[in-house]
């Protein structure tokens, strides 16, 4: 037991007097932890782009809801369904019901043009024709500012988020698209789902404005159970009067954040592995500065009998500690400036904006203090090998 505990006490005894020499490198040193402190901001704060907008499309979906769409449509923008369709699938076994009817809302799925109100450029927003199962089909949807827009009206309610991203989408505003005026007459939240980035109107007042006859393009359905998922879906896509595929509505919206999000993911950290190669170079220069100014005191504890293991050990050692210190300071700076920050962005899928809060995960903040982990480990890998492999005599004969 002498041993190893004699050699932790080297790499103790090394690595206290590296430390304690960082007051005397303090340019170097700030320079290699912001530079580090930096790449983790910048990691972070781009994937929690990815984190927020995967957040939203998740819990647009809850486990008992099902989405019915044309077959072959991969959005609802390809969608089409008649009103004998939706019937059908209204009345398909499965389905959720109140002494009102089945919860089953065929809805009209529209794009408008709108400025954001942060760069005043034009943006695709959803405009979403809803019938009256809808509130209850979506069961998270509270009204928090005016009213429900009257059955039958051009009036229209607008999404929290989108009321917050776009111009002309308060209560009181009065929204016009082509020659039709629609008043907005309240902000709705959805628990955070995708919903709060579309304007609601009533199905068969849209469908008239846009000369959609009694067609829709997508069925949104709250079901018995979870479980009756399976039976719902037997029945509709067995029934030859349909042409329709069933999905999960989590299901669904999984599928139209996968795109962006890899996206977003593989920039992040393209733009971080560039940015940790140069934070890299700083960790090296801080190091091999270390090693050189220590150049006496390291010959002198390798004369006294301290290994050349315990050397290079306290040299990463200091070298992790540095760059820990400098992934913590870029992980909570990365935290309080873009934790809940809002911002769109587009779903491809769907050709509209979603709205959305950036989230900067816990997974995330340990992930940026590991990356500041492993720039550390490397820049401090050559500077520990030239530090062991100092010529003990040529070294003591400089003081």
């Amino acid at each position: 037991m002498a041993g190893p505990i004699n050699w932790l006490r080297q790499i103790a005894a090394v690595t206290r007097f590296g430390l304690m020499s960082m007051p005397q490198r303090r340019g170097s040193v700030a320079a290699a932890a912001f530079g580090i402190a930096g790449v983790v901001a910048v990691l972070i704060s781009v994937l929690s782009i990815a984190a927020g907008f995967r957040r939203v499309m998740t819990a647009s979906g809850a486990p008992d809801a099902a989405l019915v769409l044309r077959s072959g449509a991969d959005s609802e923008m390809v969608s089409g369904l008649m009103r004998e369709d939706t019937r059908i699938i209204a009345d398909a076994p499965g389905v959720a019901r109140t002494p009102e009817g089945p919860l089953a809302s065929a809805e009209l799925f529209v794009i408008i043009n709108l400025p954001k109100l942060s760069t005043g450029s034009d943006a695709n927003v959803p405009l979403r024709g809803i019938e009256r199962p809808a509130l209850k089909v979506r069961d998270r949807v509270r009204i928090v500012e005016g009213r429900m827009f009257d059955w039958g009206t051009n009036e229209v309610i607008v999404g929290l988020g989108a009321a917050r991203e776009f111009a002309g989408l308060r209560v009181g505003d009065r929204l016009t698209v082509g020659r039709n005026t629609w008043p907005v007459v309240g902000i709705f939240t959805a628990g955070g789902a995708t919903a709060e980035s579309e304007i609601w109107s009533d199905a068969t007042v849209l469908q008239a404005a846009y000369n959609r006859g009694d067609s829709f393009q997508s069925v949104f359905v709250k079901l018995k159970s979870p479980e009756a998922f399976t039976e719902f879906k037997d029945a509709l896509t067995s029934d030859p009067r349909l042409e329709a595929q069933v999905l999960r509505q989590s299901d669904y919206y999984a599928e139209q954040s996968t795109m962006v999000t890899k996206l977003v993911t593989t920039l992040g950290f393209l733009i971080a592995f560039l940015m940790a190669i140069g934070a890299m170079f700083g960790a090296l220069n801080t190091m091999y500065s270390s090693v050189s100014a220590r150049t006496r005191e390291i010959a002198t504890l390798r004369a006294l009998g301290f290994g050349t293991g315990a050397v290079v050990v306290s040299v990463m050692l200091e070298s992790v500690v540095l760059a820990l210190a400098g992934g913590t300071l870029g992980a909570v700076a990365s935290y309080f400036a873009f934790n809940g920050f809002r911002a769109a962005t587009m779903n491809w899928q769907s050709f509209s904006q979603v709205t959305f809060a950036l989230a900067v995960t816990p997974q995330l903040l340990v992930q940026g203090v590991v990356w500041a982990t492993l720039i550390g480990v490397v820049g401090g890998l050559l500077p520990a090998l030239r530090a062991a492999r100092l010529p003990i005599a040529a070294a003591l004969r400089e003081l």
